[in-house]
Order: structure tokens, then sequence, then C-alpha cells
């Protein structure tokens, strides 16, 4: 009898589980249109727009033909500092050679963005992702991380974490001859 029971409250618990979910679904009208692209090796590299740091807009369709390293940093972190030599010396090495490198601030204000490109030396283009909007469909979860797209928008590598002068010259190959 208590087999019968227990086989009883494991289907109830199992149909009152299933109802559960189907009513406690999100409804999938009204919402906006999800992106196709996934930030993911060998996929088309999501796209954005946002306000640069010298008050211009930056799309990333617009690079579309060009090679770009798109680096998300922010002021406060270490790494992202230590590398942003790296950064700034392929820029000046490749930039006038049709290399985009181009870095994406997380959420910090114009002024701290400013004083800190003036700081540091850095001349490559800032997009400045006030609302972590870029952020987000790129899925960062830890600075800085770094995407190398090809000329055709393709995503071909990816670093998260710090590049010295030989990662970046190795993930550059990936994108740029």
């Amino acid at each position: 009898m208590s087999r019968r029971i227990l086989a009883g409250a494991i289907v109830a618990v199992m149909v009152l589980g299933s109802l559960w979910i189907w009513l406690s679904r999100v409804p999938s009208a009204g919402l906006p249109p999800q992106p196709a692209a996934i930030p993911l090796a060998g996929h088309a590299a999501p796209s954005f727009s946002l306000p640069a740091s010298d008050g211009s807009m930056i799309e990333l369709e617009g690079l579309r033909g060009k090679p770009i390293v798109l680096n998300f940093w922010a002021s406060w972190c270490g790494p992202c500092e230590a590398e942003m030599p790296e950064l700034q010396a392929a820029y000046a090495r490749y930039g006038s050679k049709d290399l985009v490198v181009l870095g994406v601030n997380q959420g910090e204000d114009d002024a701290i963005v400013k004083d800190y490109m003036q700081r540091l030396g850095i001349t490559f283009p800032v997009a400045l992702d006030r609302q972590l909007i870029a952020a987000g469909r790129y899925k960062i979860e830890s600075l800085p991380t770094t995407f190398f797209i090809d000329r055709n928008g393709i995503i071909r590598d990816q670093v998260v974490g710090q590049m010295n002068t030989a990662v970046l010259q190795q993930h550059l190959r990936s994108i740029y001859p």
C-alpha cells in the first residue's frame, strides 16, 4: 500500500511541477527580438551602437570590412590597465593598415574615461557602454575581455583576462595577416 501512495505522490508532483513550469513561463508576445548572434568563435559578432569618448557614435556594423580587436575594460580594473600599452602599441603599429582597435568602457562617466585615456596615452577609439548594452550582448562576465573579429564580422578568437605582447600577437594572427 505504501508503494502505491509513494507512486501517486511522485506522479502528482510531476504533474503539478509541469503545470507550474508551463504557467510561469514568460510569454514571447511583445518582447523585443533576441539577437541571433552569440559571442562565440565562428559566430557573427553582436552589433551595437554606442557613443564614443570623442562625442561621435560608434557602430560596430559600420566597421565591417576591417579586422577588429574589441576590448572591454574599466578604469578600476588593474589587468585592464596593465594591457592597455599592448593595445595602444598594436593600434599605433597596425591602425593605419586597416586594423581597428576598439575599447569599450564599462559603465563609467565620460570624465573618468577621458582622464584615464589621457593618463595612459590611449589614442584608439573608445565606446562608452554606460548601460552595459554591449557587455550584455557579448556576455561579459570578467574584465578585461577581448574579441578578435575578422573582416566579415565573424568572431575568430576571444581572450578573457590580461594579454601580454605574445598573446596579443598570437590572437591577431586569427584576423590580421
